[in-house]
């Protein structure tokens, strides 16, 4: 998962492995920490919304999902705040 902060909000990427792993379920999360703080993205397949508090940023995509995984659709967009840009970012590393 890749992440980039923008004026508009928040860009995430993410590859065929880690949709596969959001498709059964599993919450994907991206931390940085440090000592007394830190940035914390977690990606909810089970819940909506976007919510945050304290450096910590929760996506849920459960309606979104199944949009997301259509072969023709590059992304979708969680209008927040902050505004999330959820798209596939599929190279051929894995297959």
């Amino acid at each position: 998962m890749k992440v980039r902060f923008t004026r508009q909000g928040v860009r995430v990427r993410i590859d065929d492995l880690e949709l596969a792993a959001l498709q059964r379920g599993e919450m994907l999360k991206l931390e940085t920490l440090w000592p007394g703080g830190g940035w914390t993205l977690s990606l909810d397949p089970l819940s909506d919304g976007v919510s945050g508090i304290d450096g910590h940023l929760r996506v849920g995509i459960k309606n979104l999902l199944p949009g997301l995984a259509e072969p023709a659709r590059e992304g979708v967009t969680l209008p927040g705040p902050p505004r999330v840009d959820l798209e596939k970012d599929f190279g051929s590393e894995h297959g």
